[in-house]
């Protein structure tokens, strides 16, 4: 069995995978941030609750999303919004290349965005994150032919939307 001390390791080298799964459902930047220290706040006074032989970061996205799912209904409860990351986010990067990668990437999380949240939420375990589908599944808190319909519809409606055929 890890000891606390490899896995407070082992969640700090998920940081980035958490963060951007936090983007994935939040949609703003500062937002997800907000998210993923809470779940690390969560995590890390529930280390107790980890079952050894699992997969941490199927463990981490679970919170990450619950989290999330708090702070929605807490927003909706308080009528509570957030103000958009700043622009200063951007500065230092320079070049065609970055500029024409950040515009592909801008585009894709446009669709992302349109998505509906439960096939957002199963591509970016899947697709992006790199999760199997039963531990997808097992984040999601749904069977795996619910995920596999989730990504197949959510997969068609991307290509749909960045005009792909």
């Amino acid at each position: 069995m890890a000891s606390d001390d490899q896995i407070r390791s082992d969640i700090i080298a998920l940081l980035p995978r958490l963060r951007r799964f936090a983007c994935s459902l939040t949609g703003q930047v500062a937002d997800a941030d907000d998210i993923v220290q809470m779940a690390i706040e969560r995590a890390l006074g529930r280390l107790d609750q980890f079952q050894a032989g699992t997969r941490l970061d199927a463990w981490l996205f679970s919170i990450v999303r619950n989290a999330w799912i708090d702070e929605a209904r807490s927003r909706t409860r308080r009528g509570r919004t957030f103000v958009a990351a700043e622009l200063g986010d951007q500065v230092g990067e320079d070049g065609e290349n970055a500029m024409h990668a950040r515009l592909e990437a801008q585009d894709v999380w446009s669709a992302m965005q349109r998505l509906p949240a439960e096939q957002r939420e199963a591509i970016a375990l899947v697709c992006v994150e790199g999760l199997a589908y039963r531990e997808a599944a097992d984040v999601l808190g749904v069977p795996v032919g619910t995920v596999t319909s989730r990504l197949a519809r959510g997969r068609e409606a991307l290509q749909a939307l960045l005009g792909a055929v």
